[in-house]
């Protein structure tokens, strides 16, 4: 087919690169504008606009694509490139910006979205994130026709995969990357042939996803180890879940439910032991038990090797959530 695609970062890259290798002819490439970033804040295309260009696919960023809305010229100059393609459909993943109306109508069959969620649970911006915070056991991939709105579109395919106990949204984005790139051929093959049969999203268990905010990383050391082990896993890579220690805010990048619980009257946040395997501190009836953090500015360490540098003692208190919320903020 000829196709248009619109995606942003490595999770829609993972989706046009198999489209590409399955034979379609990619006519045109929708990204977000280059953002900087690195310590130089220099400006960085997209990991899909990178792979478009190292393939010498064309490629538009408009800051919008709303002809009445801030960018009215750059919407009519992404108007006149979408219509002159003549592409029979658009692959949307993880692109960034509202389709309107006019977009979804330009191609002969129409726009699909790679979506990583059982539809219609988990709409939004952060699926993944939201899915492992919640305690799902399973998530997966929706391929979905678009609509006007937001992740409501009829279900064309969906595939489940499981969520391990020890998944991060940093593992879980990779095997949903797979798995969309590889669903999305598929449906394609089916779209082809006129075999796609379109099911109505459920109007129950309907759940939104919503954008993961940094102040979000800040353990609150008053809930149960369990949830909190859960925003750890479910805030890696992004934003990395945090905890201050005498003014120094420590990003937490692996913990583990801990066995027992801590003693009568200890204060959450406590630091109970300190061995080369791990750190356990108190949480609400349960201890949390730390084996991967970092210091500002520093490596992501295991906890044997952060502690050549770091002299954390039992009887150390991680500050209160409010307290770390406010620094990360700041």
């Amino acid at each position: 087919m000829r196709l248009i695609f619109a995606g942003t970062p490595e999770f829609a890259r993972v989706a046009l690169a198999r489209l590409h290798a399955a034979g379609h002819e990619i006519v045109l490439v929708l990204s977000q504008p280059d953002r900087p970033a690195g310590r130089g804040m220099k400006l960085h295309a997209s990991a899909v606009k990178q792979f478009a260009l190292d393939q010498a696919i064309p490629v538009a960023q408009p800051r919008s694509l709303r002809l009445d809305g801030k960018y009215p010229d750059e919407a009519a100059a992404a108007r006149a490139v979408i219509e002159a393609a003549q592409a029979d459909a658009m692959v949307v993943a993880a692109y960034g910006l509202i389709l309107p109306q006019w977009v979804l109508d330009a191609p002969r069959l129409g726009c699909f979205n790679i979506h990583a969620s059982l539809l219609p649970r988990w709409r939004g911006a952060a699926p993944i994130h939201r899915a492992i915070e919640a305690g799902d056991l399973e998530t997966g991939v929706t391929i979905m026709q678009m609509d006007a709105g937001l992740d409501t579109g009829d279900m064309l395919l969906v595939q489940k995969l499981p969520i391990d106990d020890q998944d991060s949204t940093a593992t879980l984005h990779d095997k949903l990357a797979a798995l969309g790139g590889q669903l999305m051929v598929q449906a394609l093959e089916l779209a082809g042939r006129g075999g796609l049969q379109p099911v109505r999203q459920p109007t129950e268990g309907i759940t939104y996803a919503h954008k993961i905010e940094k102040h979000e990383a800040a353990i609150d050391w008053a809930q149960a180890a369990e949830p909190i082990v859960r925003r750890v896993r479910a805030f890696n890579p992004f934003p990395a879940a945090s905890a201050t220690l005498n003014g120094e805010i420590l990003k937490i990048w692996a913990a583990n439910v801990g066995p027992g619980i801590p003693p009568a009257g200890t204060e959450f946040g406590s630091i109970l032991t300190v061995d080369p395997e791990g750190i356990a501190v108190a949480a609400m009836n349960s201890i949390v038990f730390i084996t991967e953090l970092q210091r500002p500015g520093g490596k992501r360490l295991r906890v044997a090797d952060f502690l050549h540098g770091f002299a954390l003692q039992p009887g150390m208190v991680f500050e209160a959530r409010d307290s770390a919320a406010v620094a990360l903020r700041t």
